[in-house]
């Protein structure tokens, strides 16, 4: 807002102010206006008019005068935003890149802050029409949609550059207790860790011919967004759910607590449906096993591979009711107890002693990303075949940073 339109709305104000106190006054006095009155009521409501018309034009012109730079701007070329550069991110500069007008290097980053959790491209209705159009945007967009981690809301640490960051990890609660008068308070802090999180560095070449470069129908961003963007998605994702830490960052699984085992001579499954404390109870249990504060999280998901989701999906209660709901909106997922669920190829087979089911807060799974995705350039990696050479690059790192119980999971019961 400028200091045109502040002047002018805080005069109106106290013309306002004045009004009201000759409305306020005759009220009071339970009486109407005295000629005095009533030609100074009619002269600040008139003034109120006038002030409103100006507040309105002053502000139409403002935006008209954005609208006339911004699409000036735009007729130069020049990055948007009024004197500040979009960044590397540039779909232009990215062209040139491609081209190989520019440099062999290109940092990949984003120009401000960025929610990866709104980063959703399932349907119009879950936030596809919304997401970023740009080659970062897109870019992980592709990457989230392959790691089932990233789409349900893990917190993501953007940083600049790779050294070493020291996140606190909690390991356990305060309590609290009934004091009976003068006795002494017992101490119960929380107890706390720390988790290392680095930067492992993810890679993949790319090669396109020379003809699919220069062909300028090819939307040859979104063509190297796509398959940079799920590389890089499918290997760091493996790793977001069983990496052990051991040069590689630490799985969901890996850190989790163990939420409910099931029953012996099932091969690691869910038993009988109709037997109380199999079936749908295992699942109920799981659920319940995970305490309400984390339940009630936004971020709190099912996660699952596709063949242990097609067991659960038959499952039934006592009652005779499916546990899997589906969604009834296109591109939302579908629910178990009213949480949504996702599949990832990397969460365990059913089998005895295996975690077959995650259940949690996902937000308390953090994920360190340093810097952007670097891209270079090479012409003649594949020189005899006419082939141009991308290569991607990206450091990550991640661990679950609440052990209290944020997250549960299923483990198959001991063979007979």
């Amino acid at each position: 807002m400028s200091e045109v339109v502040k002047s002018l709305q805080e005069r109106r104000l106290r013309v306002w102010e004045q009004a009201k106190a000759l409305a306020d006054a005759a009220a009071e006095e339970n009486r109407t206006f005295s000629g005095e009155e009533e030609s100074s009521w009619q002269s600040l409501n008139a003034e109120l008019d006038a002030l409103d018309k100006r507040i309105k034009a002053v502000i139409d012109g403002e935006q008209r005068a954005k609208d006339a730079e911004d699409a000036m701007s735009k007729l130069r070329g020049e990055p948007r935003g009024k004197g500040g550069p979009e960044g590397p991110g540039d779909n232009e500069e990215l062209r040139k890149f491609l081209r190989g007008e520019g440099g062999r290097t290109f940092d990949v980053r984003p120009a401000g802050p960025v929610s990866f959790r709104d980063l959703s491209k399932l349907s119009a209705a879950a936030g596809g029409a919304t997401v970023p159009t740009d080659f970062y945007g897109q870019l992980v967009a592709h990457l989230i949609e392959t790691s089932a981690i990233m789409q349900a809301g893990a917190t993501v640490l953007n940083t600049a550059s790779g050294e070493t960051l020291q996140v606190p990890k909690t390991t356990a609660h305060s309590s609290a207790a009934i004091v009976t008068e003068a006795s002494p308070i017992d101490e119960s802090d929380p107890a706390f860790g720390q988790v290392s999180l680095g930067a492992y560095k993810y890679g993949t070449v790319i090669q396109v011919s020379r003809e699919l470069l220069t062909d300028a129908g090819v939307d040859l961003e979104g063509y190297l967004s796509m398959q940079a963007g799920r590389a890089l998605g499918n290997a760091f994702g493996a790793h977001a759910i069983t990496g052990d830490g051991s040069g590689k960052p630490r799985g969901i699984v890996t850190d989790a607590s163990a939420g409910v085992t099931g029953p012996a001579a099932v091969a690691g499954g869910f038993g009988s449906q109709s037997t109380a404390g199999q079936g749908a109870d295992l699942l109920i249990d799981l659920f319940h096993s995970v305490i309400s504060p984390y339940r009630m999280s936004s971020s709190c998901r099912w996660i699952m591979n596709d063949g242990t989701a097609g067991v659960i999906r038959k499952i039934k209660t006592t009652e005779g009711q499916y546990i899997w709901q589906p969604s009834v909106v296109a591109g939302t997922p579908d629910t178990i107890l009213g949480k949504p669920v996702l599949t990832d190829p990397n969460v365990a087979d059913i089998g005895v002693a295996a975690e077959s089911v995650i259940f949690g807060d996902i937000s308390q799974y953090f994920i360190r990303m340093a810097g952007g995705i670097r891209f270079e350039r090479s012409d003649e990696f594949a020189f005899n075949a006419d082939l141009v050479t991308f290569r991607a690059l990206m450091r990550a790192d991640a661990a679950l940073v609440d052990l209290t119980g944020a997250v549960k999971t299923f483990t198959g019961g001991a063979a007979a």
